[in-house]
C-alpha cells in the first residue's frame, strides 16, 4: 500500500458549550462569549465545511456562533457531514472512517470537527478522524474551549500530575461494582485520580454503587455541570458523602452531564 499524500488543509478541532441536552425548551442559550473565547468563535464562524456527531445539534450551535460572529455562509448553504455512528453498544476501537469526511482539506481548504459537546476528540468518536487526519498529512489544530474533564479535575483537589479517564462503568451491577474495587485499587497503588461519567439519567445509580464499594476514606469529587448556571462540585472523603451533611448532601440530577472522580488514600 503506498504512503498517503500530503494533504495542505487544516482540520480544526472546534469545541462547544457543555449544556448540550440541559436546556428546556422555553429557555433561552447562554451568550457563547462566557464560555467560548472571541477566536474560537471566529474560526467557527469562518468555516464551511464540518465533520460532526450530529446535524441538528451542530446548525443549533452555528446558530448561537453567528448571533456572536457574522457566517461565512449562510447556515443552509455549510457543508456538514456526520461521523458514522458505531453499532448501538459497541466498545472497543472506534470503527474505520472513509476518507471521503476530511476531503475538504485534502483539496487544502480548512474544515471543522465538531463533538456534541466539549472538546473534540477526547472522549469522543471524532478521535479517529484526528488520527486519520495525522496519517493524511494534514493539519490538526485545537481551539480553546471547555472540557469537562479537565474542569473536573481542576475543581476535584486530587492529583492532576496522574489521572486517568476510564469512560463508562458496566451497567451491571455485580460487574460495576467488580470495576470500582479494581479502579480503586489501582488509585491506591499509583497515586492516580480516577474518573468516570455516566449518562445523566444514570448518575443516580453509580453514585450510590460509588458510595457502597468504595473505601470510607477515599476522595470521591462530583463535578455536575460545570460552566452552567446550575453547576457545582463538591470533593470530600466517602465516610462524608454517606453521611450526607452540608454540601456532601448534595446529589448529581439526573438531567446533568457529571464527572465522578476518586482518589485513594
Amino acid at each position: 500500500m503506498s504512503a498517503p499524500t500530503p494533504g495542505t488543509g487544516t482540520l480544526w478541532l472546534v469545541p462547544t458549550p457543555l449544556d448540550f441536552g440541559t436546556l428546556d425548551a422555553a429557555g433561552e442559550a447562554p451568550d457563547l462569549r462566557e464560555v467560548l473565547p472571541m477566536g474560537t468563535l471566529q474560526t467557527a464562524a469562518r468555516l464551511t465545511h464540518w465533520v460532526v456527531e450530529n446535524a441538528k445539534t451542530a446548525r443549533g450551535f452555528l446558530k448561537r456562533v453567528q448571533a456572536v460572529v457574522p457566517l461565512a455562509q449562510p447556515l443552509q448553504s455549510l457543508q456538514i457531514q456526520e461521523l458514522p455512528r458505531p453499532p448501538k453498544g459497541q466498545r472497543g476501537a472506534a470503527p474505520a472512517l472513509p476518507d471521503a469526511l476530511l476531503q475538504p482539506a485534502l483539496q487544502g481548504q480548512e474544515m471543522g470537527l465538531m463533538s456534541e459537546a466539549g472538546m473534540p476528540a477526547v472522549a469522543d468518536p471524532g478521535a479517529e478522524l484526528v488520527r486519520r487526519a495525522h496519517a493524511l498529512g494534514l493539519t490538526v489544530m485545537p481551539l480553546v474551549g471547555p472540557s469537562a474533564l479537565l474542569l473536573a479535575v481542576a475543581a476535584s483537589g486530587m492529583n492532576g500530575q496522574s489521572f486517568a479517564f476510564v469512560g463508562y462503568l458496566p451497567v451491571d451491577e455485580t460487574a460495576r461494582a467488580s470495576r470500582i474495587r479494581e479502579l480503586e485499587g489501582l488509585s491506591r497503588r499509583l497515586g492516580q485520580t480516577q474518573l468516570v461519567i455516566e449518562t445523566p439519567y444514570r448518575n443516580a445509580a453509580l453514585f450510590q454503587a460509588l458510595l457502597q464499594h468504595l473505601q470510607p476514606t477515599t476522595q470521591l469529587s462530583v463535578a455536575c455541570g460545570l460552566t452552567l448556571a446550575k453547576g457545582w462540585n463538591h470533593s470530600a472523603p466517602v465516610a462524608q458523602w454517606r453521611e450526607g451533611q452540608g454540601r456532601a448532601g448534595q446529589r448529581p440530577p439526573a438531567d446533568q452531564p457529571t464527572v465522578f472522580a476518586w482518589l485513594a488514600r
